[in-house]
């Protein structure tokens, strides 16, 4: 908005669609759909920091979308193969 009202009010003058106001429907969608990004509920993942050698980074990062998810199962077969012995 290059000139916003004096009194506070904005009232669309119909020319630029860039400035309409949002409708009382369309900013409740947006709202929800802001509160329902993140993991979800009952999720048993906990983010962490750790570091990692950057060839095996590459390597996991090397392929498809998903590379923690891959990681994450190599180290729980890791983890079972060891408790295994």
């Amino acid at each position: 908005m290059k000139n916003p009202p004096s009194g506070g009010d904005f009232v669309w003058d119909g020319v630029d669609e860039n400035e309409r106001p949002l409708t009382g429907e369309k900013m409740q969608a947006g709202i929800t759909q802001a509160r329902s990004r993140g993991r979800p509920a009952g999720s048993d993942k906990e983010s962490t920091t750790i570091r990692f050698d950057r060839d095996v980074l590459d390597a996991f990062r090397a392929e498809d979308p998903g590379w923690q998810s891959r990681m994450s199962a190599a180290l729980r077969d890791w983890l079972k193969e060891r408790n295994a012995t």
